[in-house]
């Protein structure tokens, strides 16, 4: 009995924005331990390929499909097609966000608060946090209506939990108006992310399905040496995650191992957050 607390076998969970680093590392943690990952991205192609190389390496039955996730229509339209190809739905990963880059060369730096465009938060609230709950709209509704009910995943952020550290972006020598900063954006949809999981957490509990939110640290993916050394002083840990590491925590989220986890907010951050 004990062994199979992990596992996924038979279980299609949904991943949105599947063909991201870490998209595609929660597809990879779903297919080892046996369930069917549903990838979800703007570019059907990647995700596609993805699939084909999970069915291949791990014998599962994934699939892929082109899915933007702030257009309802299209979302109920992929339902139909999920039932009519596995008959259910068993949990949801809402992992799709824009993360919008601090860098600009331009006189007044778009990311400062005050420059800020609406379109640009339009957008980023949009797919990060519109997405999200429409994706639990439909998709958890599919998860409530199975008998033993299922999982949903929101990622959020350790900068969900706290304020970014814009001394982090500072570059020497640059005006004030065009010093980067982690637009505000960021931070917004990814504490709406812990609102959302609260709300969900307690809507369908009564069918078994749990909500819960990971809030992973920072990923390192290329950074300048001067970076990485700035934000590693600011965790225990003294470094950035590697994209793999949040795959036991995600896959414990979703498996039985995790069955009277419902509501929590979880920081997986080397211990950014304790500080």
């Amino acid at each position: 009995m004990l062994e199979k607390l992990f596992r996924l076998d038979g279980k299609v969970i949904v991943i949105t924005g599947a063909a991201g680093l870490l998209g595609r590392k929660h597809a990879e943690v779903v297919a080892a331990y046996g369930g069917d990952p549903v990838l979800l991205d703007l570019s059907e192609e990647a995700v596609r390929s993805l699939a084909n190389d999970l069915n291949r390496e791990f014998g599962v039955n994934a699939s892929g499909y082109q899915v933007d996730i702030t257009d309802e229509a299209r979302i109920e339209e992929n339902v139909q097609q999920l039932l009519e190809r596995y008959g259910r739905i068993d949990g949801l990963v809402n992992n799709a966000a824009n993360n919008p880059k601090v860098e600009d060369s331009s006189e007044k730096n778009f990311s400062r608060l005050e420059n800020f465009s609406i379109d640009i938060w339009n957008q980023d609230v949009a797919v990060g946090l519109t997405g999200a709950f429409l994706c639990a709209k439909h998709y958890g509704y599919e998860i409530s209506k199975n008998k033993e009910g299922g999982s949903i995943v929101n990622i959020s952020s350790d900068l969900g939990l706290m304020a970014p550290d814009q001394q982090l972006y500072t570059q020497v020598g640059l005006p004030e108006e065009q010093q980067p900063v982690k637009p505000v954006t960021y931070s917004v949809v990814k504490t709406g992310m812990i609102g959302l999981t609260r709300y969900l957490a307690s809507y369908w509990a009564d069918k078994n399905v749990r909500c819960n939110a990971m809030c992973p640290g920072g990923v390192e993916n290329g950074q300048p040496k001067a970076f990485l050394v700035e934000v590693s002083s600011r965790i225990p840990m003294k470094r950035l995650a590697e994209p793999n590491e949040y795959q036991g925590a995600l896959l414990w989220m979703l498996s039985d191992a995790s069955s009277y986890l419902n509501g929590a907010i979880v920081p997986i951050d080397g211990g950014r957050t304790a500080w």
